[in-house]
């Protein structure tokens, strides 16, 4: 049992990030994602929420496998797959994310046949509304404690600002 799940321990605190799975700035952001979840570990829940972009032809397919690979236990893992191979989804489609579920142990024909019915549209569609009614227009956008972080323009000094909104709602 974790720790965070007895009575005496806080909360952890919420870090959205807000991510289309064919963007090349979002695989720049796992660097700081990665940071934080070292620093911060279960303290500090990163939750995955799809906002694919019109521009990326693959990125709606991708919030659905990754979707797919979730309920097989390795969404953050297929995500980050997916993102290092940005550049080859937007040539290749949907081949690539059969491969990367391949590779990584997930039932490959089953997100295959999750892309085929659309079992999990219904949360993409949810958390791209979301992020459009909360302000969301680019990735990776993130939102901790009501702050939203954008992202898609510089990276530069956001994990520092996540880290001392995480800081102070961890020692609140």
């Amino acid at each position: 049992m974790s720790e965070t799940n007895s009575p005496s321990a806080p909360s952890p605190a919420v870090l959205d990030v807000w991510c289309d799975l064919q963007c090349t700035d979002c695989h720049a952001a796992l660097e700081d994602l990665r940071a934080l979840r070292a620093r911060y570990g279960d303290r500090l829940d990163i939750r995955l929420r799809h906002f694919p972009l019109e521009k990326h032809r693959h990125a709606y397919a991708a919030a659905q496998a990754a979707e797919e690979a979730a309920e097989q236990g390795r969404g953050w893992e297929f995500a980050e797959a997916v993102l290092a191979r940005a550049g080859e989804l937007g040539e290749r489609g949907e081949a690539v994310l059969i491969e990367v579920a391949a590779g990584l142990g997930v039932d490959a024909e089953e997100v295959d046949t999750a892309l085929i019915d659309g079992r999990h549209l219904l949360i993409v569609d949810a958390d791209q509304a979301e992020g459009k009614a909360i302000g969301v227009t680019g990735t990776p956008t993130y939102v901790i404690d009501g702050e939203r972080l954008d992202g898609g323009k510089s990276q530069e000094g956001l994990r520092e600002r996540i880290e001392e909104i995480a800081d102070r709602l961890l020692a609140g």
